[in-house]
């Protein structure tokens, strides 16, 4: 007998029918024997409708009371399955994040796991129930609803699986799998049988929408066996071919002779570049300059910094998309100013697009094609970060399916390994 955690995204619940189909499935890995939590996320949609409707009363809600309003959305749906199940003939109990409890920090809408007491799951279980826990939230030590932002069920039920030392997590979704890359962007776009953890860490960080990035850091941190199936299947599918379908996260690189050099390109339209121009070039001013944007709880990725002309230079990075207003607010006024900067430019219409592999290890010559197929493209490449198994660009928004199609072919991603 094996502890499964499932979990299933907004599509996968989004109406009381694909709930039963949920149920269904949960009832036949729970005949066959397996202890169950199923952790739901919110139903398609619900989620961005009572976010919008703080937003219709005030344009910037107070943080606390937007994670209660959001936290309910995950609520209705644990309370719906839990039902499902109960038609079902099985004992089902369902529990919201305070309930367990999901300890978190207090960096509502965002906040992270701290802690997790299983107690109460674990007595369920040993009573054959199947447990519900709602995705997404958790409760800080003075006893607030949190939550942990966008996908954070994903982290949930990594979280739990590996407080409760699952044998694996299952991730429910609207696709079948990871693929090399989007397949709405490229039609020959490939289904990865497997994927190692160390790739599929970049791709959630550079923009792949399958897995949200704190998930695939538990999965790694814990060792946690984790696998992204569809939920749009047949719910009562042979258990044996259901557990074979989908993408394997491996945690050993495949050992085949002719390794794949690239495994897929991931892409994020979610980003905007700003520019701090005519800095003095002295120890200390990337601190004074990212420092003020950290402590307003706003995310850094790429850094570029000039060289250095006359002792002052330019220093650029960017930033999520949706934060790009509030760092634009911080500079000007926490600054510019205190560094004597020359101007604050910025451009919200820019994207990243990443290639990931781990096959870059012992292949030379990635970096060149990569930027020799943009070239060919008329793309031009205004920032470039690497890794050990990943190259990433920041380019124009409105070239962005170019460049990703054109090096999807490059580098023969629609080839079968």
């Amino acid at each position: 007998m094996a502890l499964i955690v499932h979990k299933y995204g907004g599509t996968s619940v989004g109406s009381t029918e694909r709930i039963k189909n949920v149920a269904r499935r949960v009832a036949k890995w729970h005949a066959a024997g397996h202890k169950m939590v199923v952790v739901p996320s919110a139903m398609s949609g619900e989620t961005n409708r009572l976010l919008g409707l703080a937003k219709e009363l005030s344009a910037r809600p107070d943080p606390r009371e937007l994670d209660v309003i959001a936290a309910t959305g995950e609520q209705v749906t644990i309370g719906l399955l839990a039902i499902a199940l109960m038609e079902l003939g099985l004992k089902a109990r369902s529990y919201t994040g305070a309930q367990v409890k999901v300890l978190t920090d207090s960096a509502y809408t965002k906040a992270r796991i701290m802690d997790i007491d299983d107690r109460s799951i674990r007595a369920d279980l040993d009573r054959g129930m199947v447990v519900v826990v709602a995705g997404f939230q958790g409760m800080d030590e003075a006893g607030n609803i949190t939550t942990l932002g966008r996908g954070g069920s994903d982290t949930s039920a990594v979280a739990l699986a590996a407080a409760l030392k699952a044998d694996e997590c299952l991730i429910y979704t609207d696709v079948d799998g990871v693929y090399t890359t989007d397949p709405r962007i490229v039609e020959d776009a490939r289904r990865l049988r497997t994927v190692t953890f160390e790739e599929m860490l970049e791709m959630a960080s550079l923009g792949s929408k399958v897995l949200q990035i704190r998930s695939v850091e538990f999965a790694g941190k814990y060792k946690v066996p984790l696998r992204v199936l569809s939920s749009l299947t047949d719910p009562m599918m042979p258990i044996a071919e259901e557990a074979a379908s989908g993408t394997l996260i491996t945690f050993e690189e495949d050992q085949k002779m002719e390794q794949a050099v690239i495994s897929g390109i991931a892409f994020n339209r979610d980003e905007a570049k700003i520019t701090v121009m005519g800095v003095p070039d002295r120890p200390g001013i990337a601190y004074q300059i990212l420092g003020p944007i950290g402590d307003a709880n706003i995310d850094v990725d790429m850094i570029i910094q000039n060289a250095s002309v006359g002792g002052l230079t330019d220093f650029s990075f960017t930033v999520n998309r949706a934060e790009y207003p509030k760092a634009l607010e911080v500079l000007n006024s926490k600054v510019k100013g205190a560094i004597n900067a020359a101007e604050i430019r910025g451009d919200d219409k820019v994207c990243k697009v990443s290639m990931v592999g781990v096959g870059m290890r012992t292949h030379a010559g990635i970096a060149s094609q990569m930027f020799r197929t943009l070239s060919e493209e008329g793309i031009n490449i205004q920032m470039i970060s690497t890794s050990e198994i990943k190259i990433s660009v920041v380019i124009d928004d409105k070239y962005m399916e170019l460049a990703v199609r054109a090096l999807h072919n490059a580098f023969g991603l629609d080839q079968a390994s």
